[in-house]
């Protein structure tokens, strides 16, 4: 199972905090500072894999990449294939470049809920639910139509006085 998913700057501030097990928000920010302890520690030839068992318990694992000034990392379980979780945050970061051309940590900041969008397409409660990110990414696009489309046919108020 897929515990967690976070996107944080290369200082450390978090971007994207998602755990699919409830962290009360004082370990989130507990493990956000450790895991970018344990990042900016890591030489660059090391393995993007690392086991987790002291932050979140037994057969943990976490993977990561960076992306421009970004970390992703993905924490999960035994039961997840590694290289399958690289894939898949390969997946999450190519569906947020074509959402919007070339991701970058701001748009990551003024879009928190297109964010969190293209990540429930491809995750829900800890489970894969897809993996090709142009079906991500049209699936975000016919959301954001029909939003569209509703917030079009709300009646303006703007001129109603009491």
């Amino acid at each position: 199972m897929i515990r967690g998913v976070i996107v944080m700057n290369d200082q450390g501030n978090p971007r994207l905090i998602k755990f699919y097990e409830f962290q009360p928000p004082e370990k989130q920010q507990e493990l956000v500072r450790s895991i970018y302890r344990i990042l900016c520690s890591r030489a660059e030839n090391v393995s993007n894999f690392v086991k987790a068992d002291s932050l979140l318990g037994p057969n943990v694992r976490l993977v990561y990449k960076t992306f421009s000034t970004l970390y992703f990392v993905f924490i999960f379980d035994k039961s997840e294939n590694e290289l399958a979780m690289m894939d898949l945050m390969q997946v999450f970061v190519e569906t947020l470049n074509k959402c919007f051309r070339e991701v970058c940590e701001l748009h990551v900041v003024f879009n928190f809920y297109k964010i969190h969008m293209i990540l429930d397409e491809i995750i829900l409660g800890g489970q894969v639910l897809e993996t090709s990110s142009e079906e991500v990414a049209n699936a975000v696009d016919a959301i954001s139509r029909l939003e569209k489309n509703a917030n079009s046919m709300i009646p303006s108020f703007s001129g109603w006085h009491r």
